[in-house]
């Protein structure tokens, strides 16, 4: 009975014997020289092996924690400064980028200028004709009073009918800058028609990615190929992208042509006299250029950094941008930013875009406190502002976003109190405090705060700002703080910190 169980555990054991052992195990009769060598490449496969592992592992642990891109949304009425702290934002931290689309730029910039001119020239054409115009609608009387400015033909001589005659040509320059940016040129018009404050209706929306000048900037963009009459850059020929250059350089030819007579025009005592009249700040408004004429109106023109930050090209619909951040610790870190049309018929796609935001920067211009909305005469700019911002603080979308608050064109508000111009005629809540920009946007922002912490459906941080975006060394040291306070809450978001 014992040799029969021995028998069977041997043969058990010999089935047992794992067959890659074997086939792994050294040869019983390996030398010493082919055991060294046998041993050298087991050692260089481990260490491939080990240098594979090691890869995989940092692979997955840099897909764990890599950072989602940064999502901003720029919100605003129309003019408030949203595109202008975007562009400061692409100068500050891509700034690479921002050279390359700065070229591009000089066709808004031209477009700017020819408008004021022109602007003015419909206002110079009225006097002449004696032909009375609207220049203000108070909604505070009945129906609506419409008041008139009479004209003054006898203020003008022969010299101002032949500027007139002689700067007829920028006309069709307008029109031609305008055809080729495509509808971002086109500007609110005033309407009696009410129009609705609040953002947040929901209404269908589609993005007409055509439009906007992030579009409208890609015709103008150098060309990157030159290999043959049909080659494609962005979606254009290089024929259509020579045609367009031709009838950049015709337009240019001609606004230098006119430099002396827009010089002229707009430093003419009674043309001066005649705007100040007619209530019309010309300077104090969006892409004014006037000043800057003998610079801009040259045949070799570049746009300048700070000239592309005060050019303006109204925003339609919704548009993208992304940043990829060039320096610091963020350095290959991705922003995604969006900038939002901020007249009231643009305002019902708003809502559409508050899903996954990390923070929201709204824009609320202090020196606007005696303006109307250029698409509603019949409503204050400041009024509007706090209508938008009581919205978005109450709305429920919203309740965990970061707000943060610029009180922006703080340079204007400056310059027009020191003209004289007195806040309690437009905000009788001012009462008799002093007239002074600092006493006055210490206001403004209290008032600001209160709502935040009245309409807010739950407690936040207020975050605020005090700026003149086109002030670009003050607005870089501004951006970097808001900078930091968006990323340390996205990374807090992400279980960073």
């Amino acid at each position: 009975m014992g040799r029969t169980l021995d028998r069977f555990d041997t043969a058990s054991l010999a089935s047992s014997v794992d067959p890659l052992s074997q086939a792994i195990a050294p040869p019983p009769d390996e030398t010493a020289r082919e055991k060294a060598e046998r041993e050298a490449r087991e050692a260089n496969a481990k260490r491939v092996s080990d240098e594979i592992d090691e890869q995989l592992r940092t692979e997955r642990a840099v897909a764990k924690k890599k950072r989602k891109p940064v999502k901003v949304l720029l919100l605003g009425q129309s003019e408030s400064g949203k595109s202008t702290t975007l562009k400061n934002f692409q100068l500050t931290y891509a700034f690479k980028a921002w050279q390359e689309e700065r070229a591009s730029w000089r066709a808004v910039i031209q477009l700017n200028l020819v408008r004021s001119v022109n602007q003015i020239l419909d206002i110079l054409t009225a006097e002449l004709n004696g032909s009375p115009t609207i220049i203000d609608q108070d909604d505070e009387d009945d129906e609506g009073a419409i008041t008139y400015h009479h004209a003054h033909p006898s203020s003008f001589t022969e010299k101002h009918r032949l500027l007139k005659l002689r700067l007829t040509p920028l006309r069709r320059v307008q029109r031609d800058l305008e055809q080729r940016l495509g509808s971002a040129t086109e500007e609110p018009c005033a309407t009696n028609t009410p129009t609705v404050a609040a953002p947040f209706e929901p209404q269908e929306f589609y993005i007409r990615s055509t439009t906007g000048w992030k579009a409208a900037l890609d015709k103008f963009k150098p060309r990157l190929s030159r290999d043959s009459k049909d080659s494609k850059d962005g979606g254009m020929t290089t024929a259509m992208r020579e045609k367009l250059q031709r009838e950049a350089d015709e337009a240019t030819q001609i606004i230098a042509g006119c430099r002396e007579d827009m010089q002229s025009i707009w430093e003419d005592k009674a043309i001066r006299e005649m705007l100040s009249r007619r209530k019309m700040m010309l300077e104090n408004s969006g892409g004014f250029f006037l000043n800057d004429v003998d610079r801009i109106a040259v045949a070799n023109y570049t746009p300048s950094d700070h000239d592309v930050l005060r050019a303006r090209l109204r925003t339609m619909g919704v548009q993208e941008y992304r940043f990829t951040f060039e320096k610091g610790t963020e350095s290959g870190h991705e922003w995604l930013m969006y900038d939002v049309g901020g007249t009231r018929t643009l305002r019902q796609a708003w809502a559409h875009h508050f899903d996954d935001m990390n923070a929201i920067i709204f824009l609320a211009p202090i020196s606007c406190f005696d303006e109307k909305l250029a698409e509603d005469r019949r409503v204050n700019r400041l009024e509007d502002s706090f209508l938008l911002w009581k919205a978005v603080c109450g709305n429920k979308l919203l309740a965990k976003t970061q707000l943060i608050l610029f009180l922006n064109k703080c340079d204007l508000l400056e310059k027009k109190l020191k003209a004289g111009v007195r806040v309690k005629d437009s905000v009788p809540s001012f009462a008799d405090r002093a007239n002074n920009a600092s006493t006055v946007a210490k206001y403004f922002k209290q008032k600001f705060k209160d709502m935040s912490k009245q309409y807010s459906t739950e407690p936040r941080p207020f975050y605020c700002h005090l700026t003149s975006v086109i002030d670009t060394k003050a607005t870089a040291i501004t951006l970097g703080a808001v900078r930091e306070g968006i990323l340390r809450e996205h990374l807090r978001d992400a279980d960073f910190i």
